[in-house]
């Protein structure tokens, strides 16, 4: 749901863009919540898998096409304020080198596919998981965050449009489009974040944010009573070996992204996305103008220069991991003293 260039007036975009760099400020603080030494690879891991499962597009209905938001997914994977900078990171990757969203559109993509299905995700599964424990709470929790914060992400581009979009529309029938079509698309998302979060979970469960805390205590019955370990306390020993075998989670996760972005690349949906299909619909496309770096040889993830779309895919995995990492290890925590 990248928003191109000449869809929205320059007052809007102005607007937009200084809510962005505001939100992306107060992030930058809020990281150092969230961050640490031991979690701050975190950060590139997320964003670069983010990246390479945007360039997966799914049929979804009717020609149309979809691919992964993944603000919800980076808010339980690292946390809603490292997650908001995860998902700059991505939008700035791809607008930079692949010409994919604009460059006047820069904050309104922030917005809406950043800060808005950030917060959405988050809200929803903190909200999801007062009543669903365990891990198989957390996986339902991230299953509902994640498909709720899809439409919300489209709704709130609707009521942009509305407010500063360039041509006229109908509210109630682009949002009835927008929303209908997001809502099949937030299916997808929610099976993918589900599914990593789960995978995550089974593995390496003390580097998921969202997990903290969430876990029913541990009940030990001893002959004389009833001892109970705190979910803090489980988290523990996790904690206390978490740099014993980083290296073989970074290095699958790392190589499952690349071969996301290398391989599995080549066999993406080429349908038009959502919002393409509803702006040729409800006839607001045609306002969409050409990005300044669009004859890059990147642009287009590798078309426009006649690049094969697995080798752009892992030239972008690459820029997000160093740029998102470097960021992340930037805002940690220095507070050695921090489990």
């Amino acid at each position: 749901m990248h928003v191109p260039d000449g869809f929205f007036n320059a007052a809007v975009s102005i607007s937009a863009g200084a809510v962005a760099a505001a939100g992306v400020a107060v992030c930058l603080r809020g990281a150092k919540r969230e961050l640490d030494d031991r979690t701050a690879p975190m950060a590139g891991l997320v964003a670069a898998f983010i990246f390479a499962v945007q360039m997966l597009n799914f049929p979804v209905a009717g020609g149309t096409s979809g691919h992964l938001l993944g603000g919800a997914l980076a808010a339980i994977l690292v946390g809603p304020y490292t997650g908001v900078l995860c998902m700059t990171v991505v939008l700035l990757v791809q607008a930079l080198f692949f010409a994919d969203g604009g460059l006047t559109a820069l904050g309104v993509n922030i917005f809406l596919m950043g800060i808005v299905t950030v917060l959405v995700g988050w809200g929803v599964f903190k909200l999801v998981t007062r009543f669903a424990t365990g891990r198989g709470g957390i996986g339902a929790a991230a299953f509902v965050a994640s498909l709720l914060s899809v439409p919300a992400s489209a709704l709130a581009f609707t009521a942009l449009f509305w407010i500063g979009g360039t041509a006229p529309i109908d509210l109630a029938a682009v949002a009835g489009a927008m929303g209908g079509v997001h809502v099949l698309i937030g299916i997808g998302e929610a099976l993918i974040t589900s599914l990593t979060v789960g995978a995550v979970l089974a593995v390496r469960p003390d580097l998921v944010y969202g997990a903290r805390g969430v876990s029913r205590p541990l009940e030990l019955r001893g002959a004389d009573g009833t001892s109970t370990v705190t979910p803090q306390e489980q988290a523990e020993p996790a904690s206390s070996v978490s740099s014993v075998g980083s290296r073989p989670f970074v290095f699958g996760a790392l190589g499952l992204t690349l071969l996301l972005a290398g391989v599995v690349s080549f066999f993406a949906s080429g349908d038009p996305d959502g919002l393409e299909a509803v702006g040729e619909e409800q006839g607001f496309l045609a306002q969409q103008t050409d990005h300044l770096f669009g004859t890059w040889s990147l642009a287009d993830y590798g078309d426009v220069g006649g690049i094969p779309v697995g080798v752009a895919g892992i030239i972008g995995v690459g820029v997000t991991l160093l740029v998102a990492g470097a960021l992340g290890y930037a805002a940690r925590s220095k507070d050695k003293t921090r489990v």
